[in-house]
């Protein structure tokens, strides 16, 4: 019971005060749903154009999200308590009106969003909770502006749904569900007409003044620290370009202008964060298929006009390090986990790192393929599921809960170049001995040598590293072992290990998603351990 309270207690104390006050009238005080009726849409100069997306709707009722296909066949299925809430929320979220070849689907998207509104009355069932409220209001208005005809009824749904929304706000939240929030207000406020749409294009506007600098740091990653809520929110800004070009006269030419700047380093920083192979790297929450691919969202804010800020190595606000020779690329966490104030998409993941040879991931974060409160869930942020130390078998942030944080591992005394990364982190010190982990990431032609290193006492320590599916691996000893990468061959070895294995785990590339891989687990004899991976330079 001690040990509860004081984990319920370190992870309430970095909350902000308001977030308190506000998660206790988001509980208690729930407004009427107000019906609003009458408004007409905005005419806009140009059609809308989407981002390159996945679509989800497999048949006129049947959908697939997070690698599971159900079919929504009555009004109860909306909100079926035996189905997962996130598969759920994705099906109130109306992505596939803005899929790839949404207009072959014309016929589907218009009777779903008339079932959706007979079927989903306000203010009841998940539909009607404030985030996926707000990616539905942004769907609807692009599937509007794409050219398609709102059916019967949709107009005034959508501005129901956004005058609800505006009495409804996250702020108990705050991050990326603020966000989400205030970008529905401003799409709605321009697509509509009236007093009330200006109202809440004024309310979402200043909404987004607020949080862009909160939100987004100054080497242009977000401050949730996950490349796929980065992607999510760099094509949301992109989003708000474009609809400010739709709408030339409405919006306030200054914000116009933040949004764009911001975009254009946001992709500068998801350039440093995708591995050769054309994706994002896994570190805190993140997994393919939820946001566009890099590709994508880059080919999209071309489209638009938004430029990119240039790639750099060394991302300081964040805490992420690309390093890189010719053939190979390793991008490493020297970062805190998250804001202080909303880390629940964080990962025990401190020093760890992602490595990839002539375009191919060989060693891996495990990834994220749930968000249910569950021992897996628990096992993905955990710090044994990623490249880094676990000392005392326990994990180097206290994540807790599904989406909870207590204590979180700070990181201390970091020095990076293009090849190497330095730093330590104290997320251990609360362990009988307080030690340190420092860790030492040197990338050069032929070899990537990795040093760990212990102060302090400690009872066990491990390093793991995760080796992608399509790698097989071998051990030879004790100590040493091999990691055949396409053609090309990896040799390993640990100094300072009292003994090596290499065990089956698995990687999560997709929510719903698991892969069988291997990793390899090397214990400490000491208090140093250095690993060298080497390859033959061609």
């Amino acid at each position: 019971m001690l040990s509860r309270t004081r984990r319920l207690w370190h992870t309430l104390r970095p909350l902000r005060p308001g977030q308190l006050i506000w998660r206790v009238r988001f509980r208690a005080f729930k407004p009427r749903a107000r019906v609003v009726s009458g408004m007409t849409r905005r005419s806009a100069v140009s059609k809308w154009q989407s981002c390159a997306r996945t679509p989800t709707l497999t048949g006129a009722t049947t959908f697939r999200f997070l690698d599971v296909e159900r079919d929504i066949a009555t009004r109860a299925d909306w909100n079926r308590s035996d189905w997962p809430k996130l598969w759920l929320y994705n099906a109130h979220y109306f992505d596939d009106l803005v899929a790839d070849g949404a207009t072959s689907r014309h016929a589907w998207h218009e009777a779903l969003i008339t079932r959706w509104i007979a079927e989903n009355p306000a203010p009841r069932g998940n539909g009607w909770e404030p985030y996926p409220t707000s990616l539905r209001i942004v769907n609807w208005v692009k599937w509007a502006l794409a050219g398609n005809t709102l059916p019967d009824g949709a107009t005034d749904s959508l501005a129901t749904q956004a005058d609800w929304l505006s009495r409804r706000l996250e702020y108990h939240l705050l991050a990326n569900h603020l966000w989400a929030n205030a970008k529905a207000l401003v799409f709605a406020g321009s697509f509509l007409v009236g007093p009330r749409a200006d109202e809440w294009r004024r309310l979402g506007t200043a909404l987004l003044r607020n949080e862009i600098p909160e939100q987004f740091l100054t080497d242009g990653g977000h401050f949730e620290r996950s490349p796929m809520y980065h992607s999510i929110l760099l094509e949301d800004l992109v989003d708000l370009v474009q609809l400010a070009a739709l709408y030339p006269d409405l919006h306030d030419p200054k914000d116009v202008t933040l949004w764009r700047e911001v975009a254009e380093r946001a992709r500068g920083w998801l350039t440093a964060m995708t591995h050769p192979d054309g994706e994002i790297s896994f570190f805190n929450d993140a997994a393919f298929g939820i946001a566009p691919a890099p590709a994508a969202i880059h080919a999209y804010a071309e489209s638009v006009g938004v430029d990119t800020a240039p790639a750099t190595h060394w991302l300081a606000d964040t805490g992420y390090a690309r390093i890189e020779v010719p053939r190979a690329v390793a991008i490493v966490d020297v970062g805190e986990v998250g804001p202080t104030y909303q880390p629940g998409h964080a990962h025990a993941d401190t020093l760890s790192f992602e490595f990839s040879l002539d375009e191919r991931r060989v060693l891996v974060n495990t990834g994220t393929s749930t968000y249910g409160v569950s021992p897996e869930r628990a096992r993905q942020r955990g710090t044994a599921a990623h490249n880094t130390v676990t000392i005392d078998d326990a994990d180097s942030s206290e994540v807790w809960a599904g989406f909870r944080c207590a204590r979180r591992a700070i990181p201390r005394d970091v020095e990076v170049t293009p090849t190497t990364v330095k730093a330590a982190h104290d997320g251990y010190e609360r362990l009988a001995g307080s030690p340190i982990h420092r860790r030492w990431c040197d990338l050069e032609p032929g070899m990537l040598r990795v040093i760990d290193r212990i102060e302090r006492s400690f009872d066990t320590a491990v390093a793991r590293f995760h080796v992608h599916p399509d790698c097989a691996v071998t051990i030879d000893d004790e100590r040493s072992g091999a990691i055949r990468v396409g053609e090309a061959a990896i040799r390993w070895r640990a100094e300072g290990a009292s003994t090596c294995r290499v065990l089956p785990s698995t990687w999560h590339p997709r929510f719903g998603h698991s892969v069988d891989n291997r990793v390899i687990e090397i214990a400490f004899a000491g208090d140093k351990i250095m690993t060298t991976f080497a390859w033959d330079e061609r």
